[in-house]
């Protein structure tokens, strides 16, 4: 049965083909999808085709610079009214926002636009997003890597509880890892959390005869918040502030309950 003895070995082959696959598998990820030099925007529209409370959520983001700086977000055709220090501001997943930082430390006249690409949210206490946002710490040393014509690149993410360092920061500092060259920043964040959000920051500025549209990555829209007062947690809970709208519509905020009704 010469036939069945070549379909035999093709099958082991085949076979062989298989497992030596799994073990490569097992190894990898060879392939890793979203790449940090993946085209902006990209990698937050992947993360919509996944499903799930993502499309239409305003993401809040805080993003904050040096002290005496002033940040702007793109919005209808301009730019906001500038925020001393930092800007709050709620930002739909898979788009790319523009932000613009000026009166930067020891750079008069300088101005710095970088982009935030929103790649997935966070879940916070329903009514309490606002006092829970995405933060990103622009460093003075960012700035004048940027103004000197560098690029900057960084990806926002959320630590593993299970695997963050005990080290507790001052809420204006964000602590960061610093890549060798060769290794990609999604597939680290990646490993050391969920990545959130995307930072791209360079030297890059609006051109007097350029398509703004294009510059500003056509301004999606963008919801401003004010930055929610301080709660002496020793006093109670907070109160539920307005919650961003999903797909378009008002979300329900939701009463806290006392702890004295909870017994």
């Amino acid at each position: 049965m010469p036939h069945a003895a070549a379909k035999l070995r093709l099958i082991l082959i085949l076979a062989g083909c298989l497992a030596a696959n799994a073990s490569a598998l097992a190894q990898g990820p060879w392939h890793y999808q979203n790449k940090a030099d993946a085209p902006q925007g990209a990698i937050g529209q992947r993360q919509l085709l996944r499903g799930g409370p993502l499309p239409g959520y305003f993401q809040p983001v805080q993003v904050s610079a040096p002290a005496g700086s002033l940040v702007s977000i793109a919005a209808d055709g301009d730019y906001t009214e500038p925020q001393r220090d930092k800007l709050l501001a709620g930002m739909l997943i898979g788009q790319v926002y523009r932000l613009k930082i000026g009166a930067i430390p020891n750079h008069e006249g300088a101005e710095i636009f970088p982009t935030v690409e929103v790649i997935d949210r966070l879940y916070p206490p329903p009514g309490q997003a606002a006092r829970f946002p995405i933060p990103i710490v622009l460093t003075q040393e960012e700035l004048n890597f940027a103004i000197d014509g560098r690029y900057v690149l960084r990806v926002i993410y959320i630590e593993d509880p299970k695997a963050a360092p005990t080290l507790r920061n001052a809420p204006s500092e964000q602590s960061y890892y610093e890549l060798a060259p060769g290794q990609d920043a999604m597939e680290a964040a990646d490993r050391l959390g969920r990545p959130v959000a995307i930072l791209r920051m360079g030297s890059r500025v609006p051109m007097p005869d350029e398509d703004q549209g294009r510059f500003l990555f056509q301004q999606p829209p963008v919801l401003l918040f004010e930055t929610p007062t301080a709660v002496a947690r020793t006093t109670g809970l907070e109160q539920p502030l307005e919650a961003p709208p999903q797909l378009g519509r008002p979300s329900r905020n939701f009463l806290r309950v006392p702890a004295s009704k909870l017994r």
